[in-house]
């Protein structure tokens, strides 16, 4: 069956400033969940100048007490991968990610796109996708996927709020 969440957002900055932004993002004081992030692979497309990054995310498990009841469930971080590719020429960010600790259980999917805004060249737009499907769990994959699209859901709004929070603190108050 499937849930998925959907995020769209216009931040009032370059680029540039919020590409910056998001990349030095984790870990912050902002976002307790999210302990560590670290490059594992990172090239640079010598013709195109597109620069591919891959990053592992460790985060911490929030699944419920009484879920965690299933031995699968009972670990202390979940680990996330995520490629990116930056292209500065085109002005997009493009964005995979995807849950690595459940994968045999579950598919958890992200995609995101930062661009120049089509409207303001100081403007970029942000927008997101994220699928979960979850199997072999029985009656339980229903309640598993509501879970996870009620924090996913949270966790997006909390995500623009803190990146909203650093640009205004690094760049200043917004470009109108």
């Amino acid at each position: 069956m499937g849930a998925e969440v959907v995020a769209d957002k216009v931040y009032c900055y370059p680029f540039q400033q919020v590409v910056n932004g998001y990349l030095n993002k984790y870990p912050t004081p902002l976002e307790k969940n999210v302990t560590a992030i670290t490059t594992v692979e990172e090239q640079t497309d010598p013709t195109t100048g597109i620069v591919y990054r891959r990053r592992i995310a460790v985060c911490s498990n929030v699944i419920p007490s009484f879920l965690r009841k299933w031995s699968i469930l009972k670990v202390s971080n979940v680990y996330l991968e995520e490629e990116s590719w930056l292209d500065m020429k085109a002005r997009v960010m493009s964005l995979k990610s995807r849950c690595l600790t459940w994968d045999q259980y579950a598919q958890m999917k992200e995609e995101s796109v930062y661009r120049e805004s089509k409207h303001n060249s100081n403007w970029t737009e942000f927008s997101q996708k994220g699928t979960i499907t979850i199997t072999g769990a029985g009656y339980l994959n229903f309640v598993l996927e509501r879970f996870a699209q009620t924090f996913l859901k949270q966790g997006a709004k909390k995500s623009i709020a803190i990146m909203e929070k650093i640009l205004e603190e690094k760049y200043g108050s917004p470009v109108s």
